[in-house]
């Protein structure tokens, strides 16, 4: 048995980041009014610095 922990493996990819960036822009113009679009666009951001 191999002592050594196994390597995590990322969950997402480059492009899932871009999709979902993608995807989070267009909903934020869809929801500009609500007080919950500032969540969105902090996620947003937060999306294009891992993507």
């Amino acid at each position: 048995m191999d002592p050594t922990p196994q390597r995590s493996r990322a969950v997402f990819s480059t492009e899932d980041f871009e999709l979902m960036k993608e995807a989070v822009g267009d909903y934020i113009k869809k929801i500009a009014d609500e007080p919950r679009s500032a969540k969105f666009s902090n996620l947003y951001h937060r999306l294009g610095r891992l993507g």
